[in-house]
């Protein structure tokens, strides 16, 4: 299907030309396109003259047309185009207006402009007259443009810039990163004179400027460790999360050689290393944030370097390294071995006691167990004798006889032989007392 022409009205007002267009179909029951706000227009003008210079600019449905000649006719055509399709529609009739002189009130806020750095909205304007004038910051969102709507009661004033007298205002309270917005000012002196000045637009992502990174250096072994904080500090994420920014590193020797190379690395990471360090050697860097989508880069940071340590001796070195295996080989081996020596004397202590079991249990062997009423063989005994002591009243004179006794055994303990040898001497004693008394 083809898209046909859009509808146009034209207005000149105080030196420029104030332009409303109707989408195509506006006026039909029936439509192709129903949604007409994915329509994007496209305004070709020129003086009405015979070496008029064409213009092209693409505009809102509710525009306005700036900085034109004062009493000159102008010529405009319009069409609607549909980006996502790849279509473009048909020209509107052209339609032909003289603008009118521009009236320059001076109490009007003038030169308007957007500072932006790290997502840090400023607006600054000029003050044309010194009376006092108090200002009132407004601001309108972009998708109301968007509209075919009169927007013109729809701006309103950002918070703590309202009946201001500095001509400076900060207005990222108001701006995010998901639109694009119109700022403008409205200047008063007294209760009834009062003064628009025009519209400035900002696009937060492509006004913002990019701020140099910060970077912090470290040294260890032979490596020179570069940290790099992204513009506006590590936890903002606005600026790490929109603009997907890379860095550039600059890094040289600081040395009193003026053919020490620059040299230099790009890296999407906020850390980077630089190896193969000279010692005793001063290393500066300074580093660049760049973002390839919105084609921005930062300024440089500010230089930063750091002193690298002197070279360790070889042979030093040597050993300290030969000083720290061996500990490590200590360290693990000690209790290794300790815990070796312990299983060997548990083992040791199980299955080859150093204890003997005592005679009488060796003596038996296995047979007291397997049979214990079996006789057990004899045991030695040994050959005693007694001898009796006779003692007369004439001399005094003991005899002793010889009493020579049978040997005698016993089974297990001599028992029975003692009993005998016990009665035995007692009767020898009783016999031995009467006869002395």
């Amino acid at each position: 299907a083809q898209i046909g022409p859009p509808g146009m009205e034209l207005q000149p007002t105080n030196g420029a030309i104030k332009i409303k267009v109707s989408p195509p179909e506006a006026n039909q029951g029936r439509k192709m396109w129903i949604n007409d706000l994915s329509f994007k227009y496209n305004l070709i003008f020129w003086e009405n003259s015979s070496q008029a210079q064409v213009q092209s600019k693409n505009i809102f449905p509710v525009d306005t047309i700036d900085d034109l000649a004062p009493d000159t006719t102008y010529c405009f055509k319009v069409q609607a185009n549909l980006p996502t399709e790849g279509k473009q529609g048909l020209f509107s009739p052209i339609s032909c207006v003289k603008s009118t002189q521009k009236v320059n009130d001076p109490l009007c806020a003038a030169n308007l402009s957007v500072l932006a750095l790290n997502m840090k909205f400023q607006l600054l304007w000029d003050n044309q007259e010194q009376p006092q004038v108090n200002y009132n910051v407004q601001y309108l969102i972009g998708y109301l443009k968007r509209l075919n709507d009169d927007y013109s009661e729809k701006w309103l004033s950002v918070p703590r810039c309202e009946n201001i007298t500095h001509t400076w205002c900060n207005v990222s309270s108001i701006i995010t990163t998901t639109g694009f917005y119109f700022l403008r000012v409205q200047a008063r002196a007294g209760s009834n004179r009062s003064c628009l000045s025009r519209e400035v637009k900002v696009d937060p992502l492509k006004t913002n400027g990019i701020g140099p990174p910060g970077v912090r250096l470290d040294i260890s072994d032979t490596l020179l460790h570069i940290l790099i904080s992204p513009p506006g500090g590590a936890d903002f994420e606005a600026m790490r999360d929109n603009y997907d920014l890379s860095y550039r590193i600059l890094y040289w020797k600081n040395s009193s050689n003026e053919e020490e190379e620059v040299r230099q690395k790009e890296v999407k990471q906020t850390i980077a290393t630089v190896p193969e360090l000279a010692a005793s050697t001063l290393y500066c860097v300074r580093v660049q944030a760049l973002s390839q989508v919105y084609n921005k880069s930062s300024p440089y940071s500010q230089q930063e370097c750091i002193q690298t340590p002197a070279d360790t001796p070889l042979p030093l070195l040597i050993f300290a390294i030969f000083m720290g295996a061996l500990l490590a080989v200590l360290l693990v081996a000690m209790p290794l071995v300790f815990g070796l020596y312990q299983a060997y004397s548990k083992i040791k202590y199980v299955f080859f006691p150093s204890c003997q079991p005592p005679l009488n249990i060796e003596g038996f062997g296995g047979q007291l167990f397997s049979s214990p009423y079996l006789s057990a063989a004899e045991e030695p005994v040994e050959n005693c004798c007694v001898i009796e002591s006779m003692i007369t009243e004439e001399g005094n004179q003991i005899d002793f006889k010889d009493y020579k006794h049978s040997k005698q055994s016993s089974r297990d303990s001599g028992n029975y032989s003692n009993d005998d040898n016990t009665s035995g001497s007692k009767g020898s004693k009783e016999t031995l007392e009467k006869e002395i008394l």
